[in-house]
């Protein structure tokens, strides 16, 4: 885990985590297509550490809930469980097959911080502070599947709301979204040259 310890700082439980992710995901995405096969052995760039880049724009505070949602095989919600022990995620998809591999991988890392349910987004209950996910729909189509479920009080440095992974050009989309958000290119925290088109959306529960 070379890459990630380069841009954090970690305890020796974290890094134990991190080390042992890789060895996870190789031996379950042999059962069952957690991600695409030809892309296992680039897992620590363009999974964990795409992930990760969400704590770059905000740190979640200790108590703070998030919600990640189309979860799939635990991105970004376990590495960003490993990186903050304190927090509480909610990692939800669809696709039962996979909460029950994601469930599998929390409890052989032993993340005491994460539930996985096979449930839509629209159908979670309860509040968060802050909504995850890797572009898994357009953010007019997103939005208001998650709007009512983000707490209006913050507990970070930036407002509550959604952190959103995207890639490519994005400007029809958020023109047709209509909203406010900021945006935040992933090669200004990342070297590595995958992230030269990878972004992380900021949309606030209040515009």
């Amino acid at each position: 885990m070379e890459t990630v310890t380069n841009y954090f700082e970690l305890s020796p439980a974290q890094i134990e985590q991190f080390t042992a992710l890789p060895a996870l995901y190789r031996g379950w995405n042999e059962k069952i297509n957690l991600i695409s096969r030809k892309d296992t052995e680039n897992l620590e760039v363009h999974h964990i550490l795409h992930s990760l880049a969400i704590a770059k724009v905000e740190s979640f505070a200790a108590g703070s809930r998030i919600l990640d949602v189309g979860t799939g095989g635990g991105f970004p919600g376990i590495p960003l469980a490993i990186l903050f022990p304190e927090v509480e995620f909610m990692l939800v998809d669809s696709i039962g097959k996979k909460i029950n591999v994601v469930n599998a991988i929390a409890t052989e890392l032993g993340l005491t911080n994460v539930q996985a349910l096979n449930k839509r987004a629209k159908d979670v209950e309860g509040k968060f502070d802050f909504v995850i996910s890797r572009a898994v729909a357009k953010l007019s189509l997103f939005w208001p599947w998650i709007a009512d479920k983000i707490n209006s009080k913050s507990l970070g440095t930036i407002p509550n709301g959604v952190l959103y992974l995207k890639g490519g050009d994005v400007n029809e989309e958020l023109n047709e979204f209509g909203k406010k958000v900021t945006i935040y290119p992933i090669s200004g925290f990342f070297a590595e040259a995958y992230f030269e088109t990878k972004l992380i959306l900021h949309i606030p529960k209040k515009f």
